[in-house]
């Protein structure tokens, strides 16, 4: 009988410790692991020329999107002059609605058939 129970209690003893251990699983998208500012900005200069040398965008167009991406930069530049080098919260939530409307415009010029001159 008091084999019965410490049997028992050691299994007890076991199965406790087992559930207190617990296995932690890495964010999906950790903060760290998000293109930064400039990232982006060295991308969409890639696709850009990319469209100028398939002959998706004209002359006009690569200007026009390269200024925008200039712009942004100026921008960010600027923010982070006002705080130490950081971006806020806003500021990076700002850059990236500029940089999606910036990308999407690269997506929309790079596929509306339109060829450049001769």
């Amino acid at each position: 009988m008091k084999l019965t129970i410490l049997a028992a209690c050691v299994g007890l003893g076991v199965a406790a410790a087992a559930s207190a251990q617990t296995t932690t699983t890495p964010a999906t998208t950790a903060p760290q692991d998000r293109p930064t500012v400039n990232q982006r900005l060295e991308n969409q200069r890639d696709r850009i020329q990319a469209g100028v040398k398939d002959d998706q965008l004209t002359k006009g167009e690569a200007t026009h999107l390269k200024a925008d991406d200039a712009a942004i930069h100026a921008q960010e530049k600027v923010y982070r002059r006002a705080n130490d080098g950081k971006l806020t919260k806003g500021e990076k939530k700002q850059l990236n609605r500029e940089l999606n409307r910036n990308s999407r415009q690269i997506y929309r010029a790079r596929h509306n058939n339109r060829k450049p001159r001769s």
